[in-house]
């Protein structure tokens, strides 16, 4: 039956989901029309605040600095996964799989660690894993395990990549509405309750995902020009500025600038990561392993390609988040504020979390991104829970779970992967539904947890 269910999904992904792109411009259009009905207000100025009302930063350009930012992590993670060390030891761990169990098992342990530890890397280093598997194991599924490497994203939100809690752990914390809020990443990231619902997810979904493992007749194997590997660069140093380029000199001089300034950043603030620092720590580490800046400047030129999903759609998206938040001059009823308000409305203090978590799954379809979804849902969530008497950090990790947790049936944010595996976005999604439900029964209980016993 399970698997019945399985294949049913993975034919109607095959069959009816569009490209990335087309899917945020028919969510724009199914946003647009829901606005018009629930806010009552007229195209015009809906067209308006899609396109960002003039110049007042709102809507499709809303989200230009958090766009670059994102886009860093996926290059700097994607250019530290690709130095030499980092093959390697990819490589080492591949070598543990010696069939299509321990192959579905080690990717989606080891990818589910990455992208708790950086997203942007664990996506590229799933996907790099993935394909080291593949070159073992012959007879896996391969689209099944790179929905494998794509599912560990489930939990990037939960760590320390995790958008919502770094702002909240700034210094300063963040400004809502005029009012500050702030919990320290002891009560978001390193809550014993985010971190059992972690764990559960870490220990449990790899076997959830070898489950799925379709038999020996429906199975498709990996195609062989996938997994060619391209020709290491060679570099000639014979002129002045080809000695420049790779000086073991500047090379040293830039890492203890920026290493000096990791120690020092939290000798200051303490262990208060957020999304600069972050990019900071795996850029330096990135030029670390690549041991010459001129190959970590090839480096990042090959892995900024996979950041062309972000800076093609992430305008769609923030034009879609500007519908969402725009607010009918009458009655000041927004499309998310309907939404939150809905579940807000039906929540008390043991539910709250529960539902936010609900609701901004929800959201999440129309607003894929960290940073988008928390300005949306924070100035109605963080209010209530103040009003409510729940503390900040749960209210703020129920809509960083949210967030990630409909990401799995989202394609947007697995654009990067696909691009490495040489997949489109249909082949896995259907895997990546029943993933879905799996953790949304987890992460219910484990919101309900939090509200019980901690």
């Amino acid at each position: 039956m399970f698997k019945k269910f399985t294949n049913a999904c993975v034919r109607v992904m095959n069959r009816w989901l569009p490209d990335p792109f087309l899917f945020a411009i028919i969510l724009t259009i199914v946003v647009f029309i829901a606005a018009m009905i629930g806010t009552q207000q007229g195209p015009l100025e809906l067209v308006w605040a899609w396109g960002g009302k003039g110049l007042t930063g709102d809507g499709f350009w809303g989200l230009l600095s958090f766009s670059m930012q994102m886009a860093l992590v996926l290059v700097f993670g994607s250019a530290m996964a690709s130095a030499k060390i980092c093959k390697r030891i990819l490589g080492a761990i591949a070598s543990v799989a010696k069939n299509r169990k321990s192959a579905i098992l080690l990717t989606t342990f080891v990818s589910t660690i990455c992208c708790w530890l950086n997203w942007g890397f664990g996506l590229i280093a799933g996907a790099l894993l993935a394909k080291e598997v593949a070159r073992r194991v012959r007879d896996v599924d391969y689209p099944l395990l790179i929905a494998s490497a794509y599912s560990g994203f489930v939990i990037w939100h939960a760590g320390l990549s995790g958008s919502i809690p770094l702002q909240m752990g700034a210094v300063g914390g963040t400004e809502i509405l005029g009012v500050t809020y702030s919990a320290p990443i002891s009560k978001t990231i390193f809550h014993p309750a985010n971190l059992i619902m972690v764990l559960v997810i870490l220990l449990l979904m790899p076997l959830i995902n070898y489950a799925m493992h379709p038999d020996a007749d429906h199975t498709i194997a990996v195609n062989p020009e996938v997994l060619k590997e391209e020709a290491e660069r060679t570099y000639t140093i014979d002129t002045p500025a080809e000695k420049i380029e790779h000086s073991r000199i500047l090379w040293v001089i830039t890492l203890v600038l920026g290493f000096a300034y990791i120690v020092y950043y939290f000798v200051k603030n303490g262990f208060n990561l957020d999304l600069n620092i972050v990019n900071m720590i795996f850029l330096m580490l990135g030029i670390l392993l690549h041991g010459d800046l001129r190959r970590y400047v090839d480096a990042v030129g090959d892995a900024a390609s996979s950041a062309a999903g972000i800076l093609l759609q992430f305008p769609f998206y923030a034009g879609i988040m500007g519908l969402m938040v725009a607010q009918n001059p009458v009655t000041e009823i927004s499309l998310a504020r309907i939404i939150a308000d809905f579940f807000v409305s039906i929540s008390n203090e043991y539910t709250f979390p529960l539902l936010t978590f609900l609701s901004a799954g929800i959201i999440n379809f129309f607003v894929p991104s960290g940073g988008g979804q928390w300005a949306v849902q924070a100035p109605i969530v963080m209010p209530a829970a103040t009003e409510m008497g729940i503390e900040y950090g749960r209210a703020a990790m129920a809509i960083a779970w949210g967030d990630q947790w409909t990401n799995m049936i989202q394609p947007f944010w697995a654009l990067p992967a696909l691009g490495v595996a040489g997949l489109s976005a249909r082949n896995i999604m259907g895997y990546l539904v029943i993933v879905t439900i799996f953790v949304g029964v987890v992460a219910c209980l484990g919101f309900l947890g939090w509200a019980i016993f901690f």
